[in-house]
């Protein structure tokens, strides 16, 4: 059975107004968007929804918005996470997840526990979760990398650990990852650029930034992969590979809420310490996105 979180995710963004609260209306036009043209499921306040730097009332508020606009329609992923192992916990038991059919949880930042820690950190937060953990790796943003041996131990060890956003950006992390979980286990890219190449390697998808601008295309780019369909799928993450590229370029989200400014979905306005994309590339930007066909 396929389970519901496989294929094309996305790490939604927090659209602002230009005076930095949370534009509501936006956000639902995006949620809109990406399901009516075929994304399988949404997560919420993760690195692209800027989680750092919402508050927890905002975050409450941002949850009551995508949950309304979603309507039951796809699977819905909330972030929770960070380096207090303690207050995640208190989240997670605070949080009404009754509409929430996971968490997503970053390995702990700054902090850069050794992987007995990371262990320990996360096997408290399954005994206190109601609803299945996938784990989060980016070392980029981390600190440390939380190793395949580490990830593996996680998933044979609580049952409600179910998959893993593996964002590291190593080919050979991912195929080790593949080759000794559990059957049950699922590895889902957190890299856009590697998204397809690990879905073919036998990955469950992705949980992507670029997709949620165009999402069409990048959910039949990873249906055709899940079907073994190489040739096809490539061809389309050929044209999605310039703007995957460029959206990264600065920082995330600001690269992303520029593609959807040119699509006229939201402002591009982020909260510091990120600041908005230069000009020269919001004119790269919005080239592909005016020749994009």
């Amino acid at each position: 059975m396929k389970h519901k979180l496989t294929g094309a995710g996305i790490a939604i963004v927090t659209p602002f107004k230009t005076d930095l609260s949370v534009d509501h209306d936006a956000l639902k036009c995006i949620v809109d968007f990406n399901i009516e043209n075929g994304m399988d499921y949404i997560v919420i306040s993760g690195t692209t929804g800027e989680s750092v730097t919402i508050t927890s009332d905002e975050k409450l508020a941002i949850i009551h918005t995508i949950v309304t606009a979603n309507n039951k329609r796809v699977p819905l992923v909330l972030g929770i996470g960070g380096s207090n192992t303690a207050a995640i916990i208190s989240e997670i038991k605070t949080t009404d997840l009754s509409q929430i059919d996971a968490i997503l949880s970053v390995s702990p930042y700054y902090s850069r526990p050794t992987q007995a820690g990371i262990i320990a950190h996360f096997e408290a937060i399954s005994k206190a979760s109601p609803i299945p953990i996938i784990l989060y790796n980016v070392p980029g943003r981390t600190g440390s990398n939380m190793l395949p041996a580490t990830i593996v131990a996680l998933a044979k060890s609580c049952k409600n650990i179910v998959a893993v956003k593996e964002a590291a950006g190593n080919m050979a992390q991912y195929l080790r990852l593949l080759k000794d979980k559990p059957d049950d286990f699922m590895i889902i890219s957190g890299d856009d650029d590697l998204a397809l190449s690990v879905t073919l390697a036998g990955g469950s998808g992705v949980i992507s930034v670029i997709g949620q601008a165009f999402p069409k295309d990048f959910a039949k780019m990873i249906q055709l992969g899940l079907e073994g369909k190489n040739r096809e799928a490539f061809k389309l993450h050929h044209k999605l590979m310039d703007i995957t590229g460029l959206i990264f370029t600065e920082n995330n989200p600001s690269g992303i809420k520029a593609v959807l400014e040119a699509m006229n979905l939201c402002h591009p306005t982020v909260r510091l310490p990120l600041v908005v994309a230069t000009d020269v590339l919001k004119q790269q930007i919005n080239s592909f996105v005016k020749n994009y066909a």
